[in-house]
């Protein structure tokens, strides 16, 4: 099975089935009008899977993560990378700080709910540093991202040479959380790693 960042659409986000986030979306809510803030119920539907129409995303992380870490260790300070690495879930709009949801709220374990605004702004510095290639694709429908890093990436790094291609493991993280926020602001939805 493996471990896959996703789209949620409104029938999930708010559904309060057993695999719904009805919980977290209401203890979100509350956190919001805590802060001050408007709650976040502005999320799109699902819609029907269409390839290369970015409406929905599906990545699975299958690739060793210690050269990210490593990357993210040296360009960032620790409290940039727990914003950038360690988001349970990933909301369209900026939070000052993530918001921790404890056990109970629809989950098993601790939720953290970061803003995709401060995790873009952060992914695009990591690409910056390795200098993505603008090939890197720029929907993420069906493992879009997955398949590129085992073809077509090979092949562009052996005619283009830089840093992004001489750890591919490495880009292909980077371009997963930049994919990743980049998606949820575009479309306004949420992200989750289930």
């Amino acid at each position: 099975m493996g471990v896959y960042v996703v789209s949620v659409g409104a029938e999930e986000w708010f559904g309060e089935e057993e695999d719904g986030w009805g919980e977290a979306a209401a203890a979100v809510n509350a956190e919001l009008g805590r802060r001050g803030l408007p709650p976040y119920t502005d999320v799109p539907p699902e819609t029907d899977f269409a390839a290369g129409s970015g409406q929905t995303f599906e990545e699975k992380l299958n690739r060793p993560m210690t050269g990210f870490l490593a990357l993210c260790e040296t360009q960032l300070s620790p409290e940039e990378m727990e914003t950038l690495c360690c988001w349970t879930v990933l909301v369209p709009f900026s939070l000052d700080e993530e918001i921790w949801l404890s056990p109970g709220a629809g989950h098993d374990e601790s939720t953290v709910v970061a803003g995709a605004p401060q995790v873009l702004l952060l992914a695009e510095r990591l690409a910056a540093v390795i200098g993505l290639p603008p090939e890197t694709p720029p929907t993420c429908d069906n493992l879009d991202l997955n398949m590129w890093f085992r073809g077509p990436a090979k092949e562009l790094a052996a005619t283009r040479p830089g840093a992004w291609g001489t750890d591919l493991d490495t880009a292909f993280h980077v371009a997963l959380f930049l994919r990743a926020a980049q998606h949820s602001i575009r479309r306004g939805c949420p992200m989750i790693w289930t």
